[in-house]
């Protein structure tokens, strides 16, 4: 499968190469491709110039290291907490507000009491005595299940308040470490900032020398290998990302510049020495 996958991308970039004459330069630096043809040499030096600073940009990032995710995360976990919180504030004042009913239903219960004792005096017969006393019976149970709900209000509200109370302290801690994160993390940001951004834009000058179709090969190459590497140099005799060995026709194919070039193996673009050392040099110029 990853063999047929390397056969297909040299394919689609060897269809480039049979079209040199409509590989003009799309993008920025109109002065330097006014017009001009951009040759396979052009592109090749272009493609690992881009590489070199990919992999500065990439440097820069990783130093960074794992702070953006952490201060993410405990951005995220503060947010969790807070609404955790502001759901148990809402479900207290719930509690609250039943409680207060509540207590409503018993002064009422206890009113309806004390009217249906004082009609007692006044009892006639037999049946007006059972209908007060199922009355005061009934509001007596009233009574009774609104003093066990206001009980289980109460539990509930002091269960909800501690666990406030921990989610509270626990919020403190992790703004105060989120704090420290977003302090150490803008400090590298700081440090950085300027290298990156001088890297970010001499990499679309370089981008402005390759057309869109290679343009996203090379990204999707990038994607596809863990360390990033894309374009990479043969180095005795092998290519520098895989290490397989390059046979000799295909270096002196390389050396000729007449096509781009794939690893068989691993599917990056190959460049010949003589390109990786001037390009070394021209991004190390441009960079001081």
């Amino acid at each position: 499968m990853a063999k047929k996958k390397v056969v297909e991308e040299n394919k689609n970039l060897e269809e480039n190469n049979k079209n040199p004459e409509k590989n003009t330069a799309k993008k920025q630096n109109s002065e330097v491709q006014n017009s001009q043809e951009v040759t396979i040499e052009k592109k090749l030096e272009s493609l690992y110039g881009l590489q070199l600073i990919d992999s500065k940009i990439d440097e820069i990032r990783i130093v960074r290291g794992e702070l953006p995710i952490e201060v993410q995360d405990l951005e995220d976990e503060i947010e969790g907490l807070q609404t955790r919180v502001n759901n148990s504030k809402s479900e207290i004042v719930k509690c609250q507000t039943s409680i207060s009913e509540q207590k409503n239903k018993i002064e009422e219960s206890n009113e309806l009491i004390k009217k249906y004792e004082s009609q007692n005096k006044l009892i006639r017969n037999n049946r007006e005595y059972d209908s007060i006393n199922k009355e005061i019976e009934y509001q007596t149970l009233e009574i009774q299940l609104a003093e066990k709900r206001i009980k289980e209000n109460t539990l509930t509200i002091e269960r909800l308040q501690a666990n406030i109370d921990v989610a509270e302290k626990t919020l403190q801690q992790i703004r105060e470490d989120l704090k420290v994160k977003k302090s150490e993390l803008d400090s590298i940001i700081q440090e950085t900032i300027n290298d990156e951004e001088a890297l970010i834009a001499l990499s679309k000058t370089h981008e402005g020398y390759i057309e869109d179709r290679l343009l996203n090969a090379y990204t999707r190459i990038r994607q596809n290998v863990r360390n990033g590497l894309a374009v990479v140099p043969i180095e005795r005799d092998a290519c520098a990302g895989c290490f397989n060995k390059i046979p000799p026709q295909r270096q002196l194919d390389i050396k000729m510049h007449k096509k781009i070039i794939v690893c068989e193996f691993c599917g990056r673009i190959l460049v010949d020495n003589d390109i990786a050392t001037k390009v070394r040099e021209e991004i190390d110029q441009e960079l001081a």
